[in-house]
């Protein structure tokens, strides 16, 4: 249990979204504040009733980012893993396909791999690392469209 904060901790707040959100908060007019605090919210309501929901594309990209990032990181699962049982599921596909590693798998699923050619492995390594990442976008793609059709209109 204790191996998964170990893979999510190092890279839970990386830089280079935090300027990505800096930037789109700094885009955002200050007459929207300026308005709410004349209507009587406070500085949380402001927050999350006026930049929340107009940072809502932003948000979606980032946790689209962070999301492939954890997901294709297997080298993460590597260092910090102490147990092969506990490997991400990338980690433990580059073990198997990449490095030949074939100690985590039973002689009946050695035999049926020497069966496979190495590209039909390789083709479904690569498909089965997409897969999350197919059923996600379509989710986030609308986010995605709505940021830039808001982020080309300046008025």
């Amino acid at each position: 249990m204790d191996t998964i904060w170990a893979l999510i901790l190092p890279m839970a707040v990386p830089v280079y979204n935090i300027v990505l959100m800096l930037n789109f908060f700094r885009g955002i007019p200050r007459e929207l504040e300026e308005a709410a605090l004349i209507d009587g919210a406070n500085q949380f309501q402001t927050c999350f009733r006026i930049y929340v929901p107009c940072a809502k594309p932003s948000i979606a990209t980032l946790t689209l980012f962070c999301f492939i990032t954890h997901w294709n990181s297997y080298f993460d699962g590597l260092i910090f893993s102490n147990f092969p049982e506990s490997y991400p599921l990338a980690s433990f596909l580059y073990t198997v396909v990449v490095q030949r590693d074939m100690s985590l798998l039973s002689m009946e699923q050695i035999r049926e791999l020497s069966l496979v050619d190495d590209r039909t492995i390789r083709c479904a390594q690569i498909f089965i690392a997409l897969i999350p990442i197919m059923l996600i976008y379509p989710f986030a793609q609308k986010y995605f469209v709505k940021g830039m059709t808001v982020g080309s209109v300046k008025g």
